[in-house]
């Protein structure tokens, strides 16, 4: 994909303030490096959630379970950006912002993609949205859980389920929800990132 196509793909991203990011991905098959998809869900100071996606090519083959699951097939890939050109222009873009997944599974994948195509991983600190919800509904332990199937049903959230843009928007509305819920500063449930420290060699 050309630097000129990943720029306008990326360009919503670059349009706004944002509180905190929420991170989602699908994957092709068991391997965690085979990301198929990533989804934002980007938090506005006025708690409106811009959602962004895109395809990414795996090239690594596809389980018929995986296809089921997400919808995504080789065909619709096909073309999309490989990981690491996406990476070039997401990376510094999430390095900014606190981050968020449901469950560790997202930040998993990220590393093992940048592990397998020879990126630096990001070390950055990732909240997980299902420790926030188990705060913010304890009454859901053992009465559904606090997956983003159940927690759909019982927020009444309206996504599509294993899209990474509308899974990762869901995340974010978890977190907001839970914040109004708990009474507390949305930095009390994501701090801000830290600030990068530069070594120079003097």
């Amino acid at each position: 994909m050309s630097s000129n196509d990943l720029s306008a793909l990326m360009a919503p991203l670059w349009a706004g303030e944002f509180r905190f990011v929420a991170l989602d991905v699908e994957t092709a098959n068991r391997n965690s490096a085979s990301i198929s998809q990533i989804g934002l869900g980007c938090a506005r100071p006025d708690g409106e959630v811009l959602t962004w996606s895109s395809y990414v090519d795996p090239q690594m083959d596809f389980n018929p379970f995986n296809i089921e699951l997400t919808g995504i097939s080789p065909d619709i890939v096909r073309g999309a950006p490989i990981f690491p050109e996406l990476w070039a222009v997401l990376e510094p873009f999430l390095a900014q912002h606190a981050l968020v997944q449901h469950s560790r599974f997202d930040e998993k994948a990220i590393d093992a993609s940048c592990l397998h195509h020879g990126l630096k991983r990001p070390g950055w600190y990732w909240v997980d949205s299902v420790k926030v919800a188990r705060k913010a509904w304890p009454e859901l332990k053992g009465n559904g859980g606090h997956g983003l199937a159940n927690l759909k049903t019982v927020l009444g959230l309206e996504f599509d389920h294993h899209d990474a843009g509308e899974d990762a928007r869901a995340s974010a509305q978890i977190v907001l929800a839970a914040q109004e819920r708990l009474g507390v500063t949305l930095a009390d449930l994501v701090p801000p990132p830290k600030p990068v420290q530069l070594t120079l060699d003097l």
